[in-house]
């Protein structure tokens, strides 16, 4: 897992031209402006989804994994709590092979990140993520998820 702001993530470029890709592409597009849907960026390798939902209360959220693809999450609007924790010993309560999504039972011990606007996160496959829960109460929020083929 990897958090930080994107003014500052072209310093972490630590794969390949994927990532470097991704990283101008959020930093050069008017997101703000774009309509929620599907944007390929360097075919299957690397693409974006535009998303425009309503954050919801954690309990109804779930972990999740991707076997195929590191996502960077990244907030154009609102705000989101972010959980985060290592998928080694996750209990398994689902599998979307078709769709690349594992989910599971909540762990004992795991983080949070809160992602603002500007803010990103890398999930690796190996990291389990609970995405889209409300920073308080449940607010819109637009964000971007780039999928970048591991």
């Amino acid at each position: 897992m990897f958090f930080s702001h994107i003014s500052i993530a072209e310093k972490y470029n630590y794969l390949n031209e994927r990532f470097t890709c991704a990283y101008r592409w959020l930093a050069e597009t008017d997101l703000k402006s774009l309509t929620e849907g599907t944007y390929k960026l360097m075919g299957d390798d690397v693409y974006a989804m535009v998303q425009e939902y309503t954050t919801s209360p954690w309990a109804e959220r779930r972990f999740e994994t991707h076997d195929k693809y590191f996502d960077i999450q990244y907030m154009v609007t609102g705000n989101e709590m972010f959980g985060v924790c290592k998928r080694d010993g996750l209990k398994e309560t689902e599998r979307k092979d078709a769709n690349d999504v594992v989910f599971y039972d909540d762990p004992d011990l795991f983080g949070e990140v809160l992602l603002k606007e500007g803010d990103f996160i890398v999930v690796a496959p190996e990291d389990a993520h609970k995405p889209r829960c409300a920073a308080g109460q449940p607010a819109p929020v637009k964000k971007v998820v780039i999928k970048v083929k591991a």
